[in-house]
């Protein structure tokens, strides 16, 4: 898990979520994932944790959870110090995303499927 890897927080092993269909398509794209949701499980062959992995490096957190449940994870995110957190629709997050800027962390209210099509990822 070196310091290119994506988390993708809030994954769902569930097929017809968004966050399961990040979680290939970034895989499909060659891009390290770590998938953290609510429930073990798995989405293809990734695992999907309930838990940060220790001593993770990322690159990206992609966030598919609201403004309120990222509340438990705020800290832990912030810990990771990623070069880029992304917001997908619904998970905007004015706090997280304050905090995140003063560390110096890019933010961006986006789409991940939409930019890893456009190749804007």
């Amino acid at each position: 898990m070196e310091g290119r890897s994506t988390v993708v927080l809030g994954a769902s092993p569930k097929p017809e979520r968004y966050s399961n269909m990040a979680v290939q398509r970034l895989v499909a794209h060659g891009h390290p994932v770590v998938a953290v949701g609510a429930r073990e499980g798995r989405i293809a062959e990734e695992p999907v944790r309930t838990e940060l992995p220790e001593g993770l490096r990322c690159h990206t957190v992609t966030i598919y959870l609201n403004e309120h449940a990222q509340q438990a994870w705020q800290d832990r995110v912030l810990a990771l110090a990623p070069q880029r957190i992304i917001f997908n629709p619904g998970a905007e997050n004015p706090a997280l995303a304050r905090a995140a800027t003063e560390r110096g962390i890019e933010v961006v209210e986006g789409c991940t499927l939409v930019m890893l099509a456009a190749g804007t990822y």
